[in-house]
């Protein structure tokens, strides 16, 4: 299960729908092996596309350096999809390259539901297998 702040939600909701029609994408940091996503990471899509999200590499490795140095990992990678279900598509199986992460997708597509709702799901993706988990969103993790 995902455990995740209203805050940090609202956040990747936000810019996944700032950046529609483009998809959206970037990461949630957290102290390493805690588990819990804390420091939401904006990244631009390099890609620029409503249909595909590349992390730009200096980019990507620009953060790798920097979690490093402050002993953090990966706890979600995010991206939106603007047309279709938040759902990994093929591509997004293939760029799972995280087995400890939390990989969320966020709908931004019109159609949703009541008054243009979001999707927001989170799946586990190991070796190629995609495996829905629950989202629990908290006001504060517990002390």
């Amino acid at each position: 299960m995902l455990t995740i702040t209203r805050e940090l939600r609202d956040a990747i909701v936000a810019h996944s729908r700032a950046d529609h029609p483009d998809e959206a994408c970037g990461v949630v940091a957290g102290p390493e092996g805690s588990g819990r996503p804390e420091r939401f990471i904006p990244m631009l899509n390099a890609a620029r596309s409503p249909t595909f999200y590349e992390f730009d590499s200096g980019d990507l490795l620009k953060l790798y350096r920097e979690m490093d140095d402050r002993d953090e990992e990966p706890v979600i990678v995010y991206h939106s999809h603007t047309a279709t279900e938040a759902y990994p598509s093929r591509t997004d199986v293939s760029y799972a390259s995280e087995p400890n992460a939390h990989y969320v997708l966020v709908s931004t597509a019109e159609g949703n539901g009541p008054d243009d709702a979001y999707q927001f799901r989170s799946f586990r993706i190991v070796d190629g297998v995609i495996t829905e988990e629950d989202v629990q969103v908290v006001e504060a993790y517990p002390a």
